[in-house]
C-alpha cells in the first residue's frame, strides 16, 4: 500500500481558510464588480504602476497603516463614528474599500466610473457636526484628499518595505500621478502627484491632526477586532508592521511608538516570511483577476 504524502500547500490553504474572520475579509467576488473580460483597459491598464502595486498582498499592510493615519483626523473619525456600522459590521468598511480599489484600478472605465458614482452618493449623505460643534462633510474636497493621500502614501510605504515587485522612484511618482485621477473623480482638488509631494502634503496637515475620542475608539477596534483565535497572530503581524511604517510624528500622535531595532530585526523578517508563505501557498493563477483582465485587454475589441 502506497503512502499518501500530504500536500503542504493544501495544509497552509486550509489553515488560512480556518483563520478567515468572515465574509467581509474575503476577496470580493469578481461577478458584478468588474467586467473581467472587457477589452477596455480602464483608467490605467496592465502596464501601469497601479496594477503592479495593487497586485501584491503587501497592500493589506498599507491599508492598515492608512486607517491609523485617518484615526488622527477628527472630521474623518466623526463621519465613521456617526455614519458607519463598523461595530455591527466590522469588516464591511474594509470590504467596500477593497471593492472600490479593485473596480477603479483593475476594472474597465465603466466599472471605475460606476464605483466612483457609488462613493460620491455615499459621501453626500455623510455630514454632521463633531462634539464641539465643528461641522464636517465627507464630500469636502479636503477630506476626500486626506483619505486619498493617506492611502496612496501607505500603499507606497508597504510596497517599498514588503512588496515583491517594488516600484522604482520613477514608478512611485507615476503611481501617485495615476491615483490622483481617482481622487479627482471623487471630488478632491490639488492632490499631490509625486511620492515626495505626497509625504510633504501629510506633514503640512500635522497641525490639524490629533487623536480624539472617536480616533481612540477606532484604534481599540483596529488592534482588537473580532477575529478567530487562529487569525490573531497574522493580524498582530500586519498591525505591528503598519505601525512600524508610520512616520515618527504619526507614531507620537497616535501614542504607538515603534522600536526601530525590533521592527528591523523581528517584525520585517517575520512579516516577509508570512507573505512569502502566502505567495507559496497561493501562487498566481491564469484565472486570477489581473491575469484575465490583462488577457482581455491584449485581445482587443
Amino acid at each position: 500500500m502506497g503512502v499518501t504524502v500530504p500536500d503542504p500547500r493544501a495544509a497552509v490553504r486550509a489553515l488560512a481558510r480556518a483563520a478567515d474572520p468572515g465574509p467581509g475579509a474575503t476577496a470580493p467576488p469578481l461577478e458584478g464588480l468588474v467586467d473581467v473580460d472587457g477589452t477596455d483597459p480602464g483608467l490605467f491598464g496592465p502596464g501601469s504602476a497601479a496594477w503592479r502595486l495593487h497586485g501584491d498582498p503587501a497592500t493589506i499592510i498599507g491599508g492598515f497603516r492608512s486607517l491609523l493615519l485617518q484615526a488622527l483626523h477628527p472630521a474623518v473619525m466623526g463621519g465613521v463614528a456617526q455614519h458607519s456600522s463598523y461595530r455591527d459590521d466590522p469588516f464591511g468598511r474594509l470590504e467596500r474599500t477593497s471593492r472600490f480599489i479593485v473596480a477603479t484600478v483593475f476594472g474597465t472605465t465603466d466599472d471605475a466610473e460606476r464605483a466612483v458614482a457609488t462613493v460620491r452618493r455615499v459621501h453626500r449623505r455623510v455630514h454632521g457636526a463633531l462634539a464641539d460643534g465643528t461641522p464636517y462633510d465627507a464630500a469636502d474636497p479636503e477630506l476626500v484628499a486626506f483619505v486619498h493621500v493617506t492611502e496612496v502614501d501607505s500603499f507606497l510605504a508597504a510596497n517599498q518595505a514588503y512588496g515583491r515587485r517594488r516600484l522604482s522612484d520613477d514608478d512611485a511618482d507615476r503611481y501617485c500621478a495615476e491615483m490622483a485621477e481617482v481622487a479627482r473623480l471623487l471630488g478632491a482638488e490639488d492632490v499631490p502627484r509625486t511620492a515626495a509631494a505626497t509625504r510633504a502634503w501629510l506633514v503640512d496637515r500635522q497641525p490639524d491632526l490629533h487623536l480624539g475620542p472617536d480616533g481612540r475608539a477606532t484604534l481599540r477596534f483596529l488592534f482588537n477586532p473580532p477575529v478567530p483565535l487562529l487569525a490573531r497572530p497574522a493580524h498582530l503581524a500586519v498591525a505591528t508592521a503598519g505601525v512600524g511604517l508610520l512616520p515618527l510624528w504619526a507614531q507620537v500622535a497616535l501614542r504607538l511608538p515603534a522600536l526601530p531595532p525590533v521592527d528591523a530585526l523581528v517584525v520585517r523578517p517575520g512579516v516577509n516570511a508570512l507573505l512569502a508563505t502566502f505567495h507559496w501557498a497561493f501562487p498566481p493563477r491564469p484565472g486570477s483577476l489581473a491575469a484575465r483582465r490583462e488577457a482581455a485587454v491584449a485581445a482587443g475589441p
